[in-house]
């Protein structure tokens, strides 16, 4: 372990947040988790940062920063048509994703490009393009933080629901994930529910392969998403709101070109970037932030950018929004 004080976050958070944590404290191993959980996490303040692809940090942390940096993919075995690897927390995720397409995995394909570590994408249930993290994980490893105790969650444990799970629910802020174990076809198959996917493998006259799929995926993220590298963003800033068969109804009569998608209990999911761009905040800028040109979900920071400033925007949003479809629409991103 590596611990530093007073370090400076701007490069431990894709929004490029020039903010300072009193102590940021590097994870080398899961096998120091234990002594870091009893000798720091249960007397300090603290926040378990991964990529930093999902947080939005808008004042300086008074703690403990606490960053998992232990990496590796292993084979626990493979029969029957299927694999079953085990992650460790700190491996970034696309590693993951093209380690799966290499061996002819298949799963994960349309989850490319998502940055990020392995161990926050069960916090998130991180999902794109038809597939969910829950499709195809099998069981989660950790420690309590409040016990120090040991655990392992299976899939049904983890109570994921739509961009939700335990660890954000139940156990929030309470467990250190150390391995994520997940259960992989080598049957061949493949999930394009998400028409876009089919249409640039038409247009470029690709054959279905997981590398021609993954390929794809990364085309289409690209078009739509800012490299957080030039331009500071979280990704998609708010979920799409679910709503009822019949408020949908209500919703299409006054605005028939609305998208939605089928989801639990008969119910619909609306496009939170169809309305933020109806709402006029697509490619907007108010000072040093504003909406990506390209996907208005995405809220960018132009350069200098200040929390507040990322703030302002995603109030505004959720006002403007609000005040022409009587939707309330809610973060996805961490705000700390």
């Amino acid at each position: 372990m590596h611990l530093i004080e007073k370090q400076n976050l701007k490069n431990y958070n894709t929004f490029g947040m020039e903010v300072v944590t009193k102590s940021f404290l590097q994870v080398d191993s899961a096998e120091e988790v234990p002594y870091i959980i009893e000798n720091y996490l249960q007397r300090h303040p603290y926040y378990l940062l991964g990529g930093g692809s999902n947080t939005l940090f808008t004042k300086d942390f008074d703690g403990i920063i606490v960053h998992p940096a232990f990496s590796g993919i292993g084979l626990v075995g493979q029969r029957g048509g299927e694999a079953v690897v085990r992650v460790a927390a700190g491996e970034q995720w696309d590693n993951l994703v093209q380690y799966c397409i290499r061996r002819e995995y298949y799963g994960l394909e349309n989850l490319t490009g998502i940055p990020g570590l392995v161990g926050s994408a069960p916090v998130q249930n991180i999902g794109a393009y038809g597939v969910e993290l829950k499709d195809t994980l099998l069981k989660v490893e950790g420690y309590r933080i409040s016990t120090g105790e040991a655990f392992e969650l299976t899939r049904d444990e983890c109570q994921f629901g739509y961009r939700n799970s335990i660890f954000k629910q139940k156990l929030k802020n309470d467990c250190f994930i150390t391995y994520v174990w997940f259960r992989l076809s080598c049957i061949r198959h493949f999930t394009m529910t998400y028409q876009g996917l089919s249409k640039v493998l038409e247009e470029r006259e690709l054959p279905l392969t997981l590398r021609n799929v993954s390929e794809c995926v990364r085309t289409i993220r690209d078009t739509k998403l800012p490299n957080p590298a030039v331009v500071g963003n979280g990704g998609s800033f708010f979920k799409n709101p679910v709503v009822t068969a019949e408020r949908y109804e209500a919703l299409v009569s006054a605005f028939p070109d609305l998208v939605a998608y089928d989801a639990p209990d008969g119910k619909k999911k609306l496009s939170a970037g169809q309305l933020i761009e109806k709402a006029g905040w697509k490619g907007r800028r108010v000072g040093n932030a504003g909406t990506w040109e390209n996907q208005a979900l995405v809220l960018v920071n132009y350069g200098g950018a200040t929390p507040d400033e990322v703030l302002h925007v995603a109030d505004s949003i959720v006002d403007d929004v609000n005040r022409l479809f009587n939707i309330v629409l809610e973060m996805e991103i961490n705000r700390i």
